[in-house]
């Protein structure tokens, strides 16, 4: 089976349970860890690009809730969310996957994954 990235930080509950279900499924997976790691400028761009910046900046987590109003307030359009996204990786919705068609997926959704696997 081709292999698929996902992106995320490796104590966030929701990509604890996505690479524990690709596991039980045999899945070869490549973990990228934003805080080891650092956000590749360029596959951000792509993330944005394919899913747009209002689902790769997750608004519900702590990170975000804890950026002052005039941080939040600025981010306005892609440009602006690739900036903090690219300062404040933990404001990424998690996890993302780069699937090997190409495709990316941000969040984990089981009923998604299982047909992209076949």
């Amino acid at each position: 089976m081709a292999n698929i990235t996902l992106y995320g930080i490796p104590n966030c509950d929701t990509v604890k349970k996505a690479r524990a279900w690709l596991a039980e499924r045999g899945v070869d997976v490549h973990f990228h860890d934003f805080k080891k790691q650092g956000v590749p400028a360029d596959h951000l761009a792509r993330w944005i690009d394919a899913v747009g910046w209002e689902k790769v900046l997750n608004r519900q987590g702590t990170t975000w809730r804890k950026l002052d109003p005039a941080t939040q307030a600025a981010v306005r359009d892609a440009a602006s969310a690739a900036a903090l996204l690219a300062r404040e990786a933990s404001a990424i919705k998690r996890p993302v996957a780069e699937w090997p068609d190409g495709a990316v997926t941000v969040g984990f959704a089981p009923d998604d994954w299982a047909r992209r696997l076949g």
